[in-house]
């Protein structure tokens, strides 16, 4: 078993995710953290961990050069249901099979298993905001605020710094306020970095550095933002995909001969139900005992206050927010890979108390966390298939 894989016997945590129809993590598809490395054995890197397995298990040709498009925000399920406003994808969703996203379903845990092919328990991407151990205090992985230096954060060895050490010419897309960001530094560093703003300039910037061999890689973050915003539901994520859709046509048609082109996401969404959400910092039981809640309102991470048994904050969530969640420990979590392998310096980033939540429900906790997001409408975080599954669309 490598460690983008699923444990295979099943547990009570499992049982648990099953009846509330929840996917861990490559339990059922294989994981997002599959792509950079297939992309490492279609162009001939194989020093790259499990570039030939990877190749072979997306389906990947090999080629001379590769472009890796990653859409923030759409999920498998959501551009099925929404594939009216996207031919150019549409044509493509039927003959592919979708990949699985980290627990959590969050951009910084999910890029950080995309770009290091490692689970989140090795690279310590762990939510939106984790607990800093050494501080005890939270942090922002997306803003990277409250946090050590992200090269001492995240340790491991990234697939563009590989392959840029092999030779391959590699060049990342992008907003310029990601470049040398935090989580650029954490998830995607090593790659030369070209700054463009739309849409359009990006699939331009994109199509340039293809003009040689080598990988691209392009980010595109506003169909997430039309998500939070309106929903997934709403007329302006549909115009969000349409955009998006109109300009990878364009890319598609546009590439060089001897181009594969692969198309992903970090995670999915779903809509807020504002009737079933709770706040753990005015909730009586949901508040007893925890020092701080780390994470987001559909997968939090609670650490507990010295001397709080775990087990017994574990069976008072149950008793509050009984089908709406699925709460295990620190130990279950682990033992169950959600994370995958940990390493010794992550696990006291894991909480004490996991929780995952179903349906659309969520916890928030309104001493931390904004009014703006309160607000939002759509989120992620959690396993359901909705959140959990990502497209995998390959263009050859």
């Amino acid at each position: 078993m490598t460690d983008l894989e699923a444990p295979a016997t099943p547990s009570r945590l499992q049982d648990a995710l099953d009846a509330a129809d929840l996917v861990a993590p490559a339990s059922l598809f294989p994981c997002l953290g599959r792509v950079l490395p297939a992309v490492a054995g279609a162009i001939g890197v194989l020093d790259v961990p499990d570039a030939d397995l990877s190749q072979k298990t997306l389906g990947l040709p090999d080629a001379s050069r590769v472009c890796v498009v990653l859409v923030d925000g759409l999920g498998h399920a959501n551009l099925a249901e929404r594939a009216g406003h996207a031919p150019f994808l549409r044509r493509r969703l039927a003959d592919s099979s979708p990949l699985t996203s980290t627990f959590p379903s969050t951009t910084a845990t999910a890029m950080g298993t995309f770009g290091v092919a490692l689970p989140p328990g090795r690279t310590g991407m762990l939510g939106y905001t984790v607990r800093d151990p050494a501080t005890g205090e939270l942090g922002n992985l997306v803003s990277w605020t409250g946090l050590p230096p992200a090269r001492e954060w995240q340790r491991e060895t990234t697939v563009f710094e590989r392959l840029v050490a092999a030779g391959t010419s590699v060049t990342s897309i992008g907003p310029a306020r990601f470049a040398g960001s935090g989580l650029t530094e954490a998830a995607l560093r090593g790659p030369a970095y070209t700054s463009a703003e739309s849409l359009a300039a990006r699939v331009d910037a994109t199509l340039d550095a293809l003009r040689r061999p080598g990988v691209a890689y392009l980010y595109w973050g506003d169909v997430d933002k039309a998500g939070h915003r309106h929903g997934w539901g709403s007329w302006q994520w549909g115009d969000a995909l349409a955009e998006l859709d109109a300009e990878l046509g364009r890319l598609a048609r546009s590439l060089p001969r001897d181009t594969v082109l692969v198309i992903t996401a970090d995670h999915g969404m779903v809509d807020v139900d504002r009737t079933l959400r709770w706040d753990a910092a005015t909730h009586p039981v949901l508040g007893d005992g925890v020092a701080l809640v780390a994470g987001e309102p559909r997968a939090l991470h609670l650490h507990l206050e010295p001397g709080v048994d775990a087990s017994t904050v574990a069976d008072r969530w149950r008793d509050v927010l009984g089908d709406a969640a699925v709460v295990a420990t620190r130990t279950e979590a682990a033992d169950d890979d959600w994370f995958g392998e940990i390493s010794a310096h992550v696990l006291p980033v894991i909480g004490d108390v996991v929780v995952a939540m179903t349906g659309r429900a969520t916890v928030v906790d309104s001493r931390t966390q904004t009014p703006a997001s309160l607000d939002i409408v759509g989120v992620h975080g959690s396993l359901t298939r909705l959140e959990m599954l990502v497209p995998c669309l390959v263009v050859a």
